[in-house]
């Protein structure tokens, strides 16, 4: 029901003909040409908060019996009292919205609280979890949450000073892949492209208050069902916004759908803000692929001989025995051409390394492109490495520089930039037409393919785990890399963060420049409509541990993240296969970067204005600090802490040992005073150094979210 219709209901529960006289006014006005995008704003969302204990005054629903299959009541209640009982603690409840409510009396074990958007809520953070292999790097974030509420806790944390946020909504396909006030959105839902429209909407209004207003980008993919709708809403919301709109292949063999042609791409719309624009890269991601590559770039070549004048009786001196370390994927030795009539597996095999001979992947035997002596030299030389292994043909590729690249090296059009833990040279373009070119509006790139390298790498990152059409890792890579290649310290947000791959991408693009940037993901820990149906035969309901185990951001997300990070599956082994395109190394080597993890809580005013929930706000005050180094959790008797980037002074009395230790630490940036009396904080301030940003506790965060930020709904 939308909203417009609640309201003309009250309207003739109060005045039955001021009801119908502005029902006939309604009806006169939408047989009227609109122009723009005209779409009803239903009744504000609401989200169940599993988990979250009940406490008086809570609005709630009531939860269908364990191992009943039956629909939960969608009806809100009032919690009125809550008083012990025989059977444990139980809540008086009151209808909510009703002229003649109904009261009712339940276990709180069978209660969950909602959240509706036009609450004002107090959110917290409680620490799940990290990783930690990066150093003094900042840390990237996964917060475990809706996201409407999320996007309320960051604009305490990080109003404006967000770079890029890049998104995948839900397309709105009629899949069970979304839900609108706790029930699935189906195909034939009237107000189904209404809904998304609202439930879009108020996201993105708050995502502005994030962005940068003089330099930020936001990225939104979508598929065709939404398309046009999206657009219009997006230019209805920033106006100022520079906009454009770029296809994608993500599917080149085509999605077959019912009387319609095979779908091969998505979209996505960059809205540039303030002074924003794309850097210039190595590839416009639409020429020719081999073009653009050997243009700019380096390249390194295939040992195995491809085309005419490729098989082994062509050329039998080139037909010899590479061995490798599958360890560490190092050329150890490289053995000698046999005879042209002798059999390859009359060699024999050396102990823990794995022979590598030119065969082809129909079998056919073939040859190398250079002799054995020649390819010795190059791997003294650092010129000879370990491409990819080709798990389904079990077989890998070896790699060298070739004569034109030498050549390159050798004018110094490439640089040297050192060499890796193998002895392999790291080569870089050392002339500005390496990173000249601007992306085009339509890209067409193996490496975009969803199914191979979405759905693929993540099968490989956490096997046996299954999440519906994850984005390609390289995609998210190139969309990101125009944005975000000069700003080594850039912050990244995505709010419909699914599987974790836009900071699968982040920590990448670090790698490939050195760079310290950092990505907040946003997800639920909503469990597949599939493993519902399954996990409610079973007895279970939300909240119950065995369920939440299931959810997006634990089964999925987190450790997704983690595995990228330290390398290793979810059951401790070494990743299988090895990163392509613009840097290729194996997956197993993970990467040198920190993250932590988060569930977000709802607070009451009073605990936090009284410093009872410091716990749950201080990592709130680490993040809006940088998100690194170390967290101030606890004050101890002291009442005060400086960690490397801000710090807290709860207790007055010691203000002068905390002025003392900022003035120490010049890294501080930050200094967050807890007190309800100006003149004090005042006094505090006056003894800041210039550096040091003060932000009065708990004033600042209560006002922050008693605005109602981003709650025109």
């Amino acid at each position: 029901m939308s909203r417009l219709s609640d309201l003309l209901r009250t309207a003739r529960q109060l005045n039955p003909q001021l009801g119908a006289d502005l029902e006939l006014e309604i009806a006169a006005l939408t047989k009227r040409r609109s122009f723009g995008l005209v779409f009803e704003r239903h009744q504000p969302e609401a989200v169940e908060l599993p988990g979250r204990p009940v406490r008086r005054g809570d609005k709630v629903r009531a939860l269908p019996p364990h191992a009943s299959a039956e629909r939960a009541d969608q009806r809100l209640w009032r919690v009125v009292k809550i008083a012990p009982s025989a059977i444990g603690a139980v809540a008086d409840l009151e209808e909510l919205d009703q002229d003649d409510p109904e009261t009712n009396t339940r276990s709180i074990d069978d209660l969950v609280v909602v959240a509706e958007f036009k609450d004002t809520i107090y959110p917290g953070l409680v620490e799940t979890g990290r990783v930690q292999r990066g150093g003094d790097k900042p840390f990237h974030t996964v917060i475990n949450a809706e996201n409407f509420h999320a996007l309320e806790l960051l604009t305490y944390t990080h109003r404006h000073a967000v770079d890029v946020v890049y998104i995948d909504p839900p397309y709105n396909t009629g899949a069970r892949d979304w839900k609108y006030n706790n029930n699935y959105v189906e195909a034939d839902d009237d107000y189904r492209h209404s809904k998304w429209l609202a439930f879009v909407e108020r996201r993105l209004k708050i995502t502005r208050e994030l962005l940068n207003p003089d330099d930020s980008v936001l990225i939104v993919t979508i598929d065709e069902k939404e398309l046009h709708r999206l657009g219009l809403l997006l230019e209805q919301l920033f106006p100022d916004a520079v906009q454009q709109m770029i296809t994608i292949v993500i599917n080149p063999l085509g999605q077959a759908r019912r009387q319609e042609l095979a779908r091969v791409e998505e979209h996505a719309f960059l809205l540039l803000f303030g002074n924003a624009k794309p850097s210039g890269v190595a590839d416009d991601l639409l020429t020719t692929e081999d073009a653009a590559r050997t243009a700019s770039g380096v390249r390194w070549e295939r040992l195995l001989r491809g085309g005419t004048n490729a098989r082994r009786i062509d050329r039998p001196n080139l037909f010899y025995p590479i061995y490798i370390n599958p360890e560490n994927h190092r050329i150890e030795a490289v053995g000698n051409p046999i005879a042209s009539d002798a059999q390859r597996n009359s060699v024999p095999e050396r102990l823990g390394l794995v022979t590598v001979w030119p065969v082809n992947t129909n079998g056919a035997e073939g040859r190398w492109r250079v002799s054995a002596e020649a390819f010795r030299a190059m791997i003294g030389r650092g010129y000879a490495k370990v491409g990819t292994y080709d798990g389904k043909n079990d077989r890998y590729s070896i790699l060298y520089l070739g004569r034109a690249q030498i050549q390159r090296v050798e004018n110094h059009e490439l640089r040297v930039a050192g060499r890796d833990s193998n002895g392999t040279v790291i080569v870089e373009e050392n002339v500005t037409r390496a990173a000249s070119v601007v992306p085009k509006t339509v890209w067409n790139r193996p490496s975009h393919r969803a199914g191979e390298y979405g759905s693929g790498i993540l099968r490989k990152l956490i096997p046996g785990r299954n999440f519906p059409f994850p984005k390609s890792l390289y995609a998210v890579e190139d969309i990101l890399r125009p944005f975000v290649k000069d700003k080594p310290n850039a912050v990244v947000l995505d709010f419909f963060a699914g599987s974790g791959t836009t900071a699968h991408a982040a920590v990448r693009l670090n790698r490939q420049d050195g760079g310290r940037r950092q990505c907040i993901s946003v997800t639920n820990n909503e469990v597949s409509a599939d493993d519902q149906a399954g996990l409610r035969k079973s007895g279970l309901r939300p909240a119950d541990p065995e369920w939440e185990a299931l959810g997006i951001c634990d089964y999925i997300t987190k450790p997704r993240i983690t595995s990228a990070i330290t390398g290793k599956t979810p059951q401790g082994d070494s990743i299988k296969g090895d990163y392509k395109f613009t840097d290729e190394f194996p997956m197993s080597d993970g990467f040198e970067e920190n993250a932590v993890f988060f569930t977000l809580t709802y607070e009451a005013p009073l605990s936090v204005q009284h410093n009872r929930a410091f716990a749950r706000i201080a990592p709130m005050l680490w993040m809006r600090a940088g998100s690194e180094g170390r967290m101030i959790s606890d004050l101890d008797e002291r009442g005060w802490d400086v960690a490397e980037t801000y710090g807290v002074l709860a207790n007055l009395d010691h203000a002068e040992a905390f002025l003392s230790r900022l003035s120490q630490v010049t890294s501080v940036r930050l200094a967050f005073i807890v007190t309800d009396d100006d003149s004090a904080f005042q006094m505090v301030c006056r003894d800041l150094p210039e550096v040091v940003v003060p932000v009065r506790l708990y004033e600042s965060y209560l006002q922050n979210f008693e605005i109602n930020t981003g709650r025109t709904l």
